[in-house]
């Protein structure tokens, strides 16, 4: 067993972590009680029509059940929506946008990162540094072009095995993670490294959901990023590689054309790749 696997994160562990973290900041909305009780009339309808269509048998119910309060127990809800509904969610808000596109957030987003300047490296160990180095730069404007000075990038991404900070215990807390302060034209340069795929957590409920159904758990390589500045509307999205395994089969459903980077290996070794995000006005 190497180092990496005797501390790779559970499903229990990261669901937990997802969910005590989800649970603190106690969401709210101003949804009316006659819209909930569209939204829940319909949501159910639809479920009750799947039950009719398929003929489903009172031991296919109690297992899923089952599976209903084990999904709980693991603390794992953070997972399972994240990567099966978010999606679906998402499309609503992108199509009142017109600026750059969005995607998922994740269950693996933390706040208050810690700031770096328009030109920085994010926090990283010394085995990150052996990995492929990416250098990612771009510009935030408006959509009009307009460089957009003071705004913001929230970046984090897996390591090249595939393990958040945070939900991982061999990683320090801000590993691969940081809030980037564009300069006064919006611009910035980030020095990172290239992250991997990963697999969702699979020994918990929702590893069991896939497998029942000879799915598979990877999502490609990717980075995360919340662009931000004041007055637009922040964008939460996620970028691809081109060639990555997985694009075409994303068990989280995110990926979208629009976001697919296309990094160029320089003769030093250093993978670089532009790409510029234009916000929406609030």
């Amino acid at each position: 067993m190497t180092t990496t696997e005797s501390v790779s994160p559970t499903a229990l562990g990261s669901g937990t972590a997802a969910t005590d973290k989800f649970k603190g900041e106690r969401a709210t909305s101003d949804t009316s009680p006659e819209r909930l009780a569209a939204i829940a009339r319909d949501a159910l309808s639809a479920l009750h029509a799947v039950i009719l269509e398929h003929g489903v048998t009172y031991p296919e119910y109690r297992v899923f059940k089952q599976w209903l309060i084990d999904v709980g127990e693991g603390g794992e809800w953070p997972l399972f929506l994240d990567v099966f509904i978010e999606h679906a969610v998402e499309e609503v808000l992108a199509s009142s946008r017109k600026g750059t596109k969005g995607s998922i957030e994740g269950p693996y987003y933390v706040p208050d990162a810690p700031e770096l300047p328009a030109e920085c490296e994010l926090p990283m160990r010394t085995e990150d540094r052996e990995q492929t180095p990416l250098v990612f730069s771009g510009q935030i404007t408006d959509l009009d072009g307009n460089g957009l000075g003071g705004a913001k990038i929230e970046l984090w991404h897996a390591d090249a095995e595939g393990f958040y900070s945070q939900f991982a215990p061999h990683l320090p807390e801000w590993n691969l993670r940081g809030i980037i302060i564009a300069d006064t034209e919006g611009r910035y340069s980030i020095r990172t490294i290239q992250p991997a795929p990963y697999r969702i957590p699979t020994d918990g409920p929702t590893g069991a959901f896939i497998t029942a159904q000879n799915g598979h758990p990877w999502r490609p390589a990717h980075l995360h990023l919340i662009v931000s500045a004041p007055g637009r509307e922040p964008v939460t999205t996620q970028l691809y590689f081109r060639g990555g395994e997985w694009i075409d089969s994303d068990v989280a459903s995110a990926t979208k054309p629009e976001l697919i980077l296309d990094p160029v290996t320089g003769d030093d070794g250093v993978n670089r790749v532009t790409y510029d995000f234009a916000l929406d006005p609030a």
